[in-house]
């Protein structure tokens, strides 16, 4: 009997959970690790924090959802992981031996880059989090008693923009809605080399739609920019200039998990992952590592430095492709090792429109620096179907399913995207030989 453990139960740790339970015998064992006591379908937090919907819209009950697809759930946080004896120790006291780990942690948020970044003793809010949302909202509502000044950005070193963008867009339709928009100064600062870059760049008609949104609602840009500091009134940029604020929401950079820290030979500086194409680590290869953990590297050299993301789909991805190699690892199944494509499809919301963009793979290829496609295409539409996947999604967790087949062949055939791919024998051969060298 094999013990599979699953540490965080986020978009990529509860789907890589069920997929684990759903090709794996019973008489192996999965266990779900996670210092929260609900999972959370974290794009739901900006309607969250601009009052649009409540909480518990976007959350399930982890005990429950263990229970019902058998999981052994462990509501704790880990504080020690010893690679070498395949050991992890929880904060409550518990020491579990495992034969395949698989580390989902989502991201630290690095407040201290910046200071007087918030919102945890400091000046600004975010959506990165259930607790920060529920602050964000408090904060929101209060700025709608008195509206002024609006600023909405994201750190340097920051990998994911799209919340921004939906959140000062969405603002700015609420305003409207309620008949204050006049009242209101919006402005966006944003490390991006250009408007609509969201850590990607390249992507065909992303620019120009942004950019045209922005400027038709009358939100001021400041893109190439870098967050020096947040005061309780104001925010200084690094050139010196001061953007006065009345509310201000700011997206942090990412850092992995402080487990992962602690272990110089387990990750990064930062304490991201290393990965071979089947997202084992090259150094400990019973260690997994999906979403926000895993390290990607930018392939863009931009004046400020960003991360790539790398959640949302890009997770789901990565979850099916590292449960389905464990799964040929045990023996289970006689397939190819599978690498996530990297393939992104974003909804964002707009208010009275969307824009979906569409990057085909993320990181183009090395060789050509090409994707095979992108592009963005904007219309209500996208709002529609983000609602439409929103529920679809939180449906398909509380069933237990990881990612159908139905699921995979509705990409492909509306969107041309594929999340998975089997490794070629070429790239088998490349990574056997990187890992006996």
């Amino acid at each position: 009997m094999a013990h599979v453990v699953v540490i965080g139960a986020g978009l990529g740790g509860l789907p890589a959970a069920y997929e684990l339970r759903h090709l794996l015998p019973t008489r192996h064992q999965v266990t779900l690790i996670s210092e929260q006591s609900k999972f959370t379908f974290i794009p739901g937090l900006i309607r969250v924090a601009l009052d649009l919907k409540p909480l518990s819209h976007v959350q399930l009950d982890l005990p429950k959802l263990a229970r019902r697809h058998g999981l052994n759930f462990i509501p704790s946080r880990v504080t020690q992981f010893d690679p070498h004896n395949q050991r992890i120790t929880t904060a409550d006291g518990q020491t579990l031996q495992y034969d395949y780990v698989v580390i989902a942690t989502g991201a630290s948020l690095n407040l201290a880059a910046i200071p007087g970044l918030g919102p945890h003793g400091g000046y600004s809010h975010s959506v990165c989090t259930p607790e920060h949302a529920l602050q964000a909202r408090q904060g929101w509502l209060k700025f709608l008693e008195n509206p002024g000044s609006l600023v909405v950005g994201a750190a340097p070193e920051a990998g994911c923009f799209g919340p921004a963008y939906e959140f000062i867009l969405m603002a700015d339709w609420e305003l409207r809605r309620r008949g204050l928009r006049d009242k209101a100064t919006l402005t966006y600062i944003t490390p991006e080399p250009y408007t609509g870059h969201l850590g990607v760049g390249g992507v065909k008609n992303a620019r120009e739609l942004t950019v045209s949104l922005l400027e038709e609602r009358g939100i001021k840009t400041l893109d190439n920019t870098r967050i020096a500091e947040v005061h309780p009134n104001r925010i200084t940029l690094g050139n010196g200039q001061h953007i006065f604020s009345d509310y201000a929401m700011i997206l942090p950079s990412f850092l992995g998990a402080k487990f992962i820290r602690d272990i110089p030979q387990l990750g990064t500086e930062k304490g991201f992952i290393p990965v071979t194409p089947t997202y084992h680590h090259p150094k400990f290869p019973q260690i997994y590592a999906v979403g926000v953990s895993v390290h990607l590297t930018q392939p863009e050299k931009t004046p400020i430095p960003m991360g790539l993301p790398k959640s949302g789909e890009m997770a789901e991805a990565m979850a099916v492709a590292v449960a389905h190699n464990i799964a040929i690892e045990l023996g289970i199944i006689q397939a190819k090792p599978t690498t996530p494509t990297l393939e992104a499809l974003c909804f964002a919301e707009f208010g009275n429109t969307g824009i979906a963009y569409m990057a085909v793979p993320v990181i183009p290829d090395p060789t050509t620096g090409q994707r095979r496609y992108s592009t963005a295409l904007k219309g209500p539409w996208v709002n529609w179907t983000k609602a439409i996947f929103e529920e679809y999604f939180m449906l398909k967790m509380r069933f237990g399913m990881g990612l159908p087949w139905f699921e995979k062949l509705g990409l492909q055939l509306l969107f041309g995207v594929s999340l998975v791919k089997h490794l070629s024998p070429q790239e088998q051969q490349e990574l056997r030989s990187a890992i006996s060298g």
